[in-house]
């Protein structure tokens, strides 16, 4: 029975995680290519139509982070969920940094894997149901024009294509414009957890907002120690 719920792009180079993980998914009716390595992986993505990519960090030939900045360089919106050692904690900020979406830390259970894809996957075909559907809604920040459904950040005529993780931060922030929101609530309602390095992730997703808003110096990130951070956006005169 064809009932494929998104087309994954998977690399790993351990060949006996890379056939158990791609085994699960095809059991839970995704369809599956597989990479071994960084060179591999780029061949296939140039391919096209991944709802997903699962990349991990160590690969021979060409290393996990290079391979994730090659496909930002072409395409913002592809949500990218890194696998990472659970002793290279820097891997995970790292990741963050450089574009990726989320991490999921080896060793892993299935059951939490599937959860991550299939969050990602409902996100990506409501902003599809949308984009083909209805007018996207747009949201004033200031000088900046916010499209959630399309991923976008518009400043005069300068469009910047967001992640996924990106543009649910900016939402919550925009529905909570001028109060403060603390670190945990934060982290729950778009990581929906709260831990250590979650809160690191959220730093490095911090920095990459205040960069984007940085044209407009009504718009503030403001760190309020020991709370949490006030979106704040002066109201023009």
């Amino acid at each position: 029975m064809e009932n494929k719920t998104g087309k994954i792009l998977l690399v790993e180079d351990d060949e006996t995680l890379r056939f158990i993980v791609k085994d699960n998914l095809e059991q839970n009716n995704y369809q599956v290519d597989t990479a071994e390595d960084g060179e591999q992986a780029l061949q296939l993505y140039s391919s096209g139509g991944y709802a997903i990519i699962i990349l991990d960090v160590m690969l021979p030939k060409t290393d996990g982070f290079t391979v994730a900045t090659k496909i930002r360089e072409k395409d913002e919106a592809t949500p990218i969920l890194f696998l990472t050692a659970r002793a290279m904690t820097e891997d995970r900020i790292t990741g963050l940094t450089i574009g990726g979406d989320d991490y999921i830390t080896k060793p892993f259970s299935m059951e939490e894997l599937l959860l991550k894809i299939k969050i990602f996957l409902r996100r990506s075909q409501v902003i599809g149901q949308n984009d083909s559907h209805v007018v996207s809604k747009s949201i004033k920040i200031g000088q900046f024009i916010f499209r959630p459904d399309e991923l976008q950040l518009q400043h005069n005529e300068t469009s910047r294509k967001l992640t996924l993780k990106e543009s649910e931060l900016i939402q919550l922030f925009a529905a909570n414009s001028n109060r403060v929101l603390s670190r945990g609530e934060i982290l729950e309602k778009i990581w929906g957890s709260n831990d250590y390095f979650l809160g690191r992730s959220l730093d490095v997703f911090i920095s990459r907002l205040r960069k984007y808003f940085k044209d407009d110096p009504a718009i503030k990130i403001v760190n309020i120690h020991g709370l949490g951070f006030r979106f704040s956006v002066k109201k023009e005169n």
